[in-house]
Protein backbone atom coordinates (compact mmCIF):
# COMPACT_ATOMS: atom_id res chain seq x y z
CA UNK A 1 0.00 0.00 0.00
CA UNK A 2 2.69 2.53 0.75
CA UNK A 3 4.54 1.51 -2.61
CA UNK A 4 1.20 2.29 -4.14
CA UNK A 5 1.01 5.85 -2.34
CA UNK A 6 4.28 6.51 -3.09
CA UNK A 7 4.41 5.79 -6.79
CA UNK A 8 1.05 8.25 -6.87
CA UNK A 9 2.82 10.96 -5.13
CA UNK A 10 5.41 10.66 -7.42
CA UNK A 11 3.31 10.52 -10.72
CA UNK A 12 1.08 13.62 -9.61
CA UNK A 13 4.34 15.42 -9.13
CA UNK A 14 5.32 14.92 -12.43
CA UNK A 15 2.11 15.90 -13.60
CA UNK A 16 1.91 19.41 -11.67
CA UNK A 17 5.48 19.58 -12.42
CA UNK A 18 5.32 19.48 -16.13
CA UNK A 19 3.04 22.52 -17.36
CA UNK A 20 5.55 24.40 -14.78
CA UNK A 21 8.35 23.61 -16.45
CA UNK A 22 7.14 23.57 -20.35
CA UNK A 23 5.97 27.40 -19.26
CA UNK A 24 9.71 27.89 -18.15
CA UNK A 25 11.33 26.22 -20.85
CA UNK A 26 8.55 28.46 -23.35
CA UNK A 27 9.15 31.59 -21.25
CA UNK A 28 13.01 31.00 -21.54
CA UNK A 29 13.03 30.29 -25.64
CA UNK A 30 10.80 33.48 -25.93
CA UNK A 31 12.87 35.54 -23.54
CA UNK A 32 16.44 34.36 -26.08
CA UNK A 33 14.90 34.91 -29.10
CA UNK A 34 13.48 38.16 -28.55
CA UNK A 35 16.73 39.14 -27.88
CA UNK A 36 18.31 37.52 -30.42
CA UNK A 37 15.54 38.94 -33.46
CA UNK A 38 15.55 42.62 -32.53
CA UNK A 39 19.65 42.74 -34.85
CA UNK A 40 17.74 41.52 -37.48
CA UNK A 41 14.75 44.22 -37.75
CA UNK A 42 15.91 46.05 -40.56
CA UNK A 43 14.82 49.88 -41.02
CA UNK A 44 12.27 51.28 -43.49
CA UNK A 45 10.46 54.75 -43.66
CA UNK A 46 11.61 57.89 -41.59
CA UNK A 47 11.46 58.69 -38.45
CA UNK A 48 10.25 62.40 -37.35
CA UNK A 49 10.08 63.91 -34.03
CA UNK A 50 6.52 63.77 -32.48
CA UNK A 51 6.06 64.78 -28.73
CA UNK A 52 9.64 64.43 -27.98
CA UNK A 53 9.98 61.08 -29.27
CA UNK A 54 10.42 59.50 -32.68
CA UNK A 55 7.65 58.68 -35.09
CA UNK A 56 8.21 56.22 -38.50
CA UNK A 57 6.44 57.17 -41.47
CA UNK A 58 6.22 55.97 -45.04
CA UNK A 59 6.41 58.15 -47.89
CA UNK A 60 6.10 57.12 -51.71
CA UNK A 61 4.35 58.42 -54.39
CA UNK A 62 4.96 62.08 -55.69
CA UNK A 63 1.46 63.11 -57.06
CA UNK A 64 0.00 66.42 -56.34
CA UNK A 65 -2.21 65.36 -53.67
CA UNK A 66 -1.49 63.43 -50.75
CA UNK A 67 -3.23 60.58 -48.90
CA UNK A 68 -2.41 59.77 -45.36
CA UNK A 69 -2.77 56.13 -44.42
CA UNK A 70 -3.48 55.33 -40.72
CA UNK A 71 -3.77 51.65 -39.10
CA UNK A 72 -6.60 49.80 -37.04
CA UNK A 73 -5.85 48.96 -33.20
CA UNK A 74 -3.47 46.14 -33.35
CA UNK A 75 -1.18 46.75 -36.33
CA UNK A 76 2.42 45.78 -35.11
CA UNK A 77 3.70 46.93 -38.17
CA UNK A 78 1.87 49.88 -40.31
CA UNK A 79 3.98 50.61 -42.96
CA UNK A 80 5.17 47.12 -43.95
CA UNK A 81 1.20 45.71 -43.56
CA UNK A 82 -0.41 48.72 -46.03
CA UNK A 83 2.55 47.84 -48.66
CA UNK A 84 0.26 46.68 -51.17
CA UNK A 85 -1.81 49.50 -51.00
CA UNK A 86 1.01 51.73 -51.10
CA UNK A 87 2.39 50.72 -54.07
CA UNK A 88 -1.11 51.08 -55.74
CA UNK A 89 -2.25 54.50 -54.84
CA UNK A 90 1.37 55.64 -54.86
CA UNK A 91 0.90 56.05 -58.98
CA UNK A 92 -1.35 58.49 -58.39
CA UNK A 93 -0.94 59.90 -54.99
CA UNK A 94 1.97 61.08 -52.80
CA UNK A 95 1.44 58.43 -49.67
CA UNK A 96 2.01 58.64 -46.24
CA UNK A 97 1.64 55.88 -43.98
CA UNK A 98 1.59 56.86 -40.47
CA UNK A 99 3.27 54.31 -37.87
CA UNK A 100 1.78 55.59 -34.13
CA UNK A 101 3.44 55.16 -31.30
CA UNK A 102 3.67 51.68 -30.14
CA UNK A 103 3.60 49.85 -33.69
CA UNK A 104 6.22 49.93 -36.79
CA UNK A 105 9.54 51.11 -35.95
CA UNK A 106 8.00 54.22 -33.82
CA UNK A 107 8.98 54.82 -30.04
CA UNK A 108 6.58 53.45 -27.54
CA UNK A 109 5.35 56.06 -25.47
CA UNK A 110 3.49 56.34 -21.95
CA UNK A 111 1.06 59.16 -22.76
CA UNK A 112 -2.26 57.58 -22.27
CA UNK A 113 -3.35 56.60 -25.70
CA UNK A 114 -6.73 58.30 -25.86
CA UNK A 115 -8.13 59.54 -28.97
CA UNK A 116 -7.61 62.96 -28.81
CA UNK A 117 -3.49 62.08 -27.78
CA UNK A 118 -3.51 60.01 -30.69
CA UNK A 119 -4.83 62.41 -33.49
CA UNK A 120 -3.01 65.03 -32.06
CA UNK A 121 0.42 62.86 -32.36
CA UNK A 122 -0.46 62.56 -35.82
CA UNK A 123 -1.22 65.96 -36.69
CA UNK A 124 2.10 67.32 -35.61
CA UNK A 125 4.22 64.23 -37.52
CA UNK A 126 2.15 65.81 -40.94
CA UNK A 127 3.20 69.39 -39.77
CA UNK A 128 6.53 68.27 -39.55
CA UNK A 129 6.31 67.22 -42.50
CA UNK A 130 4.87 70.24 -43.90
CA UNK A 131 1.51 68.09 -45.16
CA UNK A 132 -1.35 70.57 -44.33
CA UNK A 133 -4.15 69.53 -47.33
CA UNK A 134 -5.16 65.44 -47.12
CA UNK A 135 -6.90 62.36 -47.59
CA UNK A 136 -7.36 60.66 -44.23
CA UNK A 137 -7.90 56.81 -45.20
CA UNK A 138 -7.86 54.48 -42.49
CA UNK A 139 -8.68 51.38 -41.02
CA UNK A 140 -10.99 49.57 -38.41
CA UNK A 141 -10.33 51.58 -35.22
CA UNK A 142 -8.62 54.31 -37.39
CA UNK A 143 -12.61 55.21 -38.53
CA UNK A 144 -12.83 56.87 -34.51
CA UNK A 145 -9.81 58.49 -34.67
CA UNK A 146 -11.25 59.95 -37.59
CA UNK A 147 -13.79 61.26 -36.42
CA UNK A 148 -12.19 63.05 -33.60
CA UNK A 149 -9.17 64.21 -36.29
CA UNK A 150 -12.07 65.60 -38.58
CA UNK A 151 -13.60 67.99 -35.41
CA UNK A 152 -10.20 69.08 -34.74
CA UNK A 153 -8.80 69.69 -38.04
CA UNK A 154 -11.87 69.96 -40.58
CA UNK A 155 -10.05 72.74 -42.94
CA UNK A 156 -7.11 70.21 -44.04
CA UNK A 157 -9.02 67.10 -44.64
CA UNK A 158 -9.82 66.76 -48.60
CA UNK A 159 -12.36 63.58 -47.60
CA UNK A 160 -12.26 60.27 -45.57
CA UNK A 161 -11.89 56.82 -47.15
CA UNK A 162 -12.36 54.31 -44.65
CA UNK A 163 -11.02 50.49 -45.08
CA UNK A 164 -13.56 48.43 -43.01
CA UNK A 165 -13.30 51.12 -40.94
CA UNK A 166 -14.94 51.17 -36.96
CA UNK A 167 -18.33 53.24 -36.36
CA UNK A 168 -19.58 54.90 -33.35
CA UNK A 169 -22.20 52.64 -31.04
CA UNK A 170 -21.50 49.58 -33.37
CA UNK A 171 -22.61 46.75 -31.55
CA UNK A 172 -20.12 45.09 -29.25
CA UNK A 173 -18.25 48.66 -29.10
CA UNK A 174 -17.99 48.52 -25.04
CA UNK A 175 -16.73 45.12 -24.40
CA UNK A 176 -13.12 44.86 -22.94
CA UNK A 177 -10.07 43.48 -24.30
CA UNK A 178 -8.38 40.89 -22.12
CA UNK A 179 -4.88 42.78 -22.09
CA UNK A 180 -3.67 40.77 -19.21
CA UNK A 181 -4.05 37.57 -20.95
CA UNK A 182 -2.28 38.62 -23.73
CA UNK A 183 0.48 40.01 -22.00
CA UNK A 184 0.83 37.11 -19.76
CA UNK A 185 0.65 34.95 -23.19
CA UNK A 186 3.15 36.61 -24.73
CA UNK A 187 5.68 36.50 -21.61
CA UNK A 188 5.46 33.00 -21.30
CA UNK A 189 6.35 32.17 -24.62
CA UNK A 190 2.61 30.64 -25.43
CA UNK A 191 2.25 33.10 -28.08
CA UNK A 192 5.16 32.41 -29.91
CA UNK A 193 4.59 28.87 -30.25
CA UNK A 194 1.11 29.24 -31.33
CA UNK A 195 2.13 31.54 -33.91
CA UNK A 196 5.09 29.28 -35.14
CA UNK A 197 1.62 26.69 -35.79
CA UNK A 198 -0.57 29.14 -37.00
CA UNK A 199 -1.02 30.03 -40.54
CA UNK A 200 0.79 33.29 -41.40
CA UNK A 201 -1.81 35.65 -41.77
CA UNK A 202 0.05 37.59 -44.99
CA UNK A 203 0.39 34.49 -47.09
CA UNK A 204 -2.72 35.58 -48.85
CA UNK A 205 -1.36 39.13 -49.65
CA UNK A 206 0.95 40.01 -52.01
CA UNK A 207 3.83 40.25 -49.79
CA UNK A 208 7.47 38.94 -50.47
CA UNK A 209 9.40 36.43 -48.49
CA UNK A 210 11.79 39.60 -46.61
CA UNK A 211 8.58 41.49 -45.99
CA UNK A 212 6.77 38.90 -44.36
CA UNK A 213 9.97 37.96 -41.90
CA UNK A 214 10.11 41.43 -41.11
CA UNK A 215 6.74 42.16 -40.31
CA UNK A 216 6.28 38.63 -38.39
CA UNK A 217 9.63 39.67 -36.46
CA UNK A 218 7.77 43.18 -35.71
CA UNK A 219 4.73 41.49 -34.46
CA UNK A 220 6.73 39.43 -31.80
CA UNK A 221 8.35 43.02 -30.69
CA UNK A 222 5.47 45.32 -30.91
CA UNK A 223 2.15 42.93 -30.00
CA UNK A 224 1.04 42.97 -26.29
CA UNK A 225 4.17 46.13 -25.58
CA UNK A 226 2.96 48.13 -23.14
CA UNK A 227 2.03 50.94 -25.87
CA UNK A 228 -0.39 48.87 -27.97
CA UNK A 229 -1.97 47.51 -24.46
CA UNK A 230 -2.63 50.82 -23.24
CA UNK A 231 -4.59 51.35 -26.57
CA UNK A 232 -6.47 48.56 -26.24
CA UNK A 233 -6.89 49.45 -22.79
CA UNK A 234 -8.77 52.60 -23.21
CA UNK A 235 -10.53 51.27 -26.86
CA UNK A 236 -14.01 51.26 -25.16
CA UNK A 237 -13.50 55.10 -23.81
CA UNK A 238 -12.22 56.28 -27.26
CA UNK A 239 -15.18 54.96 -28.54
CA UNK A 240 -17.63 56.53 -26.38
CA UNK A 241 -15.71 59.98 -26.89
CA UNK A 242 -17.56 59.63 -30.46
CA UNK A 243 -20.73 58.21 -29.16
CA UNK A 244 -23.14 59.69 -31.60
CA UNK A 245 -20.84 61.72 -33.69
CA UNK A 246 -20.81 62.17 -37.33
CA UNK A 247 -18.38 63.29 -39.81
CA UNK A 248 -18.73 66.88 -41.03
CA UNK A 249 -21.52 66.97 -43.84
CA UNK A 250 -18.90 68.90 -46.13
CA UNK A 251 -16.47 65.84 -45.66
CA UNK A 252 -17.18 63.80 -48.38
CA UNK A 253 -16.84 60.39 -47.16
CA UNK A 254 -16.05 56.66 -49.51
CA UNK A 255 -16.60 53.61 -47.19
CA UNK A 256 -15.05 50.08 -48.43
CA UNK A 257 -16.71 47.56 -46.24
CA UNK A 258 -16.26 44.05 -46.42
CA UNK A 259 -19.28 41.32 -46.76
CA UNK A 260 -17.46 38.63 -45.58
CA UNK A 261 -16.20 37.02 -41.59
CA UNK A 262 -18.87 39.70 -40.46
CA UNK A 263 -19.10 39.20 -36.82
CA UNK A 264 -20.48 42.82 -35.84
CA UNK A 265 -24.70 42.76 -36.27
CA UNK A 266 -25.54 45.34 -38.78
CA UNK A 267 -22.43 46.00 -40.17
CA UNK A 268 -22.82 46.85 -43.97
CA UNK A 269 -26.26 48.55 -42.74
CA UNK A 270 -24.35 50.59 -39.94
CA UNK A 271 -21.71 52.06 -42.60
CA UNK A 272 -24.18 52.45 -45.29
CA UNK A 273 -25.57 55.10 -42.70
CA UNK A 274 -23.03 57.00 -41.93
CA UNK A 275 -22.33 57.03 -45.81
CA UNK A 276 -25.62 58.49 -45.78
CA UNK A 277 -24.50 61.11 -43.20
CA UNK A 278 -22.64 63.20 -45.31
CA UNK A 279 -23.60 65.27 -48.64
CA UNK A 280 -20.69 63.07 -50.96
CA UNK A 281 -20.96 60.31 -49.12
CA UNK A 282 -20.51 56.45 -50.85
CA UNK A 283 -20.10 52.78 -49.66
CA UNK A 284 -18.60 50.10 -51.58
CA UNK A 285 -18.47 46.68 -50.59
CA UNK A 286 -15.49 43.86 -51.35
CA UNK A 287 -15.99 40.20 -50.96
CA UNK A 288 -13.21 39.91 -48.37
CA UNK A 289 -12.17 40.39 -44.71
CA UNK A 290 -11.29 42.40 -42.44
CA UNK A 291 -7.72 43.49 -43.79
CA UNK A 292 -9.14 44.48 -47.35
CA UNK A 293 -6.24 46.66 -48.04
CA UNK A 294 -4.27 43.10 -48.06
CA UNK A 295 -6.24 41.96 -50.90
CA UNK A 296 -8.02 44.36 -52.93
CA UNK A 297 -5.20 46.87 -53.01
CA UNK A 298 -5.76 47.40 -56.78
CA UNK A 299 -9.60 48.04 -56.39
CA UNK A 300 -9.34 50.28 -53.77
CA UNK A 301 -6.83 52.23 -55.64
CA UNK A 302 -9.08 52.52 -58.62
CA UNK A 303 -12.42 53.47 -56.66
CA UNK A 304 -10.74 56.11 -54.16
CA UNK A 305 -9.25 57.45 -57.66
CA UNK A 306 -12.75 57.67 -58.93
CA UNK A 307 -14.38 59.32 -56.55
CA UNK A 308 -11.64 61.90 -55.22
CA UNK A 309 -11.53 62.85 -58.82
CA UNK A 310 -15.45 63.18 -59.00
CA UNK A 311 -15.21 65.65 -55.99
CA UNK A 312 -15.74 69.46 -56.77
CA UNK A 313 -12.86 71.73 -56.96
CA UNK A 314 -11.12 71.47 -54.10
Amino acid sequence: MRKFFRISAIILGILVAAPVIFLATTATVNAVATSSEASKIASYGQLVPVDGKKMNVVVGGEGKETIVLLPGLGTAAPGLDFQPLINELSTSYRVVAVEPFGTGLSDQTDTERSAANVTRELHEALQYLGIDRYVLMGHSMAGIYALTYSAAYSSELIAFVGLDSSVPDQPGWDDPIATAGMVALKDLGVTRLLTSVTEDPYTAGPYDENTRDQLKLLSTKNAAAPTMVNEMDNASANFASVSGETFPTDLPVLLFVRTRDIDVQGWVEIHEKQAESVREGRMITLDGGHYLHRTFSPEIARDTKAFLTALPLR
